[in-house]
């Protein structure tokens, strides 16, 4: 998650930058304890994703899927 966003969102929320890193890391870990959930799809280095890993993941599938229905 890049800083600017991170910044953004604890501005919003009235939160540390630290307390959304956290929080968006705790959701992930929570997703892939969830066995429906379709882990493998997102690339990552270590047990579960980083935000900053899977927030590319999702942005790099959004701009596939909106290019593809142009």
């Amino acid at each position: 998650m890049n800083r600017k966003l991170a910044r953004k969102v604890a501005k919003t929320h009235r939160v540390s930058v630290k307390e959304v890193r956290e929080g968006c890391q705790e959701a992930i870990n929570i997703a892939y304890r969830n066995t429906n959930f379709e882990a493998g799809l997102v690339p990552h280095e270590g047990a579960t994703p980083t935000p900053d890993e899977f927030i590319a993941y999702v942005v790099a599938e959004a701009r596939a899927r909106t290019s593809a229905k142009v």
